[in-house]
């Protein structure tokens, strides 16, 4: 099947061979033509299927088909949950519209409204933006979303996760009753799927799951540690392998903070990213990242959804997901372009159970080694961890146990100002 095939302009043709791509992707193949025809769509489908072409090309035809020039509103409307997917989709916006008369704009929070403000004032065909803003700019009076035909919920999981339901729902209500509604998510759980009831018209359901000779093409390994020795059995492995570029992920904001200032401590050149930092902070640790002057990125997976890091060769797991998806959405970004690629997991004995589960889905064993003096305490549980519970079940000091806690019921609410959460 080629792009031409699904009944896409010229204009959008020569951008997308201009991108070099050749053969739409699954998610291309079964989410493009529906949202040609003007159905609302619920695609399940990760980050690294090509699901962010497979809403931006048909939002962008059906946009050219009826321009407005002479004075644009709001007319789509792409909602993401963090500072890095919105840049990232805003991106693909541009690039696929390059013959296009189509204006975008992106925006989220972080930084000086003012020059976001000036653009939307010229006049915007397509709003990529983060929750936060959006209705922080809506409520001065800045924007308006009353002529919204096409509204894009991309990553509906992570909204979920990031505890943004309320200003989806928000969102909803200051857009016409009569639009197209696309919803992209990694997952179809039961929240998904009740979201989905309260946005979508009669939609259809695709569906699209990584390649599987993604993975197979990653070498993994397990070490088998005990949790307390995990930050010196890190530090080892990347001082001995002499690892130039490694990206690595915490579940928490307070234990990327810790590990990177450890790893800093040992003479070891590294920075965290996540949604406390400054969007200035975020973008200048990945830059110093690709560019080689710092080592390792230490991320969670919410703040590190829609890094395009090509090439890496390092992927460690310093704890587990408690989704095994997000174990191969986490490797899934060594190992690409044919290059190799390395993904390990630091496995403590309450993490077994996860161990499982990202194993029967993945369908194989992975190799598991032990290194001597980094042995697994044998008297540890191996309960598994709850959703949003502390991983470090030892902790003692209840302060400390709350701080590390990957959610509370306070945390929960987005600060709506200035977005910080994204």
């Amino acid at each position: 099947m080629s792009f031409k095939s699904l009944g896409l302009s010229e204009a959008l043709l020569k951008a997308v061979d201009q991108k070099g791509y050749t053969t739409p992707s699954p998610i291309q193949q079964k989410a493009i033509p529906p949202v040609l025809q003007g159905k609302d769509v619920l695609a399940s489908a990760q980050t690294g299927t090509g699901k962010t072409a497979g809403f931006t090309l048909p939002l962008l035809h059906i946009l050219s088909e009826n321009p407005k020039e002479k004075y644009r509103p709001i007319r789509a409307l792409i909602l993401t949950p963090t500072r890095e997917l919105a840049a990232q989709v805003y991106a693909n916006v541009k690039e696929y519209s390059a013959f296009l008369n189509l204006r975008s704009v992106v925006i989220f929070g972080g930084v000086n409204q003012k020059p976001q403000v000036a653009q939307i004032r010229k006049g915007v065909d397509i709003l990529v933006a983060t929750p936060g803003r959006l209705l922080d700019l809506q409520s001065q009076g800045l924007l308006s979303l009353k002529r919204v035909e096409i509204f894009v919920l991309d990553e509906a999981d992570r909204m979920l996760d990031m505890g943004f339901l309320r200003d989806i729902e928000r969102t909803i209500n200051l857009m016409p009753e009569k639009r197209q509604n696309l919803m992209f998510s990694a997952t179809f759980s039961k929240e998904i799927k009740k979201l989905a009831h309260g946005i979508l018209n009669q939609p259809v359901q695709v569906e699209a799951t990584p390649e599987n000779t993604t993975v197979e093409l990653i070498s993994q390994k397990v070490y088998r540690v005990a949790k307390g020795l995990k930050t010196g059995l890190i530090i080892k492995l990347i001082s001995d392998g002499n690892w130039k570029q490694v990206l690595v992920f915490t579940r928490t904001k307070h234990g990327a903070n810790k590990l990177s200032k450890k790893m800093m401590a040992a003479g070891i050149s590294a920075a965290a990213i996540h949604g406390n930092k400054s969007q200035g902070a975020r973008t200048k640790a990945l830059s110093n990242f690709k560019n080689g002057s710092v080592r390792v990125l230490v991320a969670t997976d919410i703040a590190a959804r829609g890094l395009d890091i090509p090439l890496l060769p390092h992927v460690i797991n310093f704890e587990l997901p408690n989704v095994p998806e997000d174990y191969v959405h986490r490797i899934g970004r060594t190992g690409r372009a044919g290059a190799d690629g390395q993904a390990i997991s630091l496995v403590s004995a309450d993490e077994t159970t996860f161990l499982r589960d990202i194993e029967k889905l993945i369908g194989e064993k992975i190799e598991v080694e032990i290194l001597e003096g980094f042995e697994p305490d044998p008297n540890a549980s191996t309960e598994p961890i709850k959703p949003g519970q502390n991983r470090n079940r030892n902790n003692r000091n209840p302060r400390n146990s709350n701080r590390n806690s990957g959610r509370s019921k306070n945390s929960r609410r987005p600060k709506r100002t200035n977005d910080k959460r994204n």
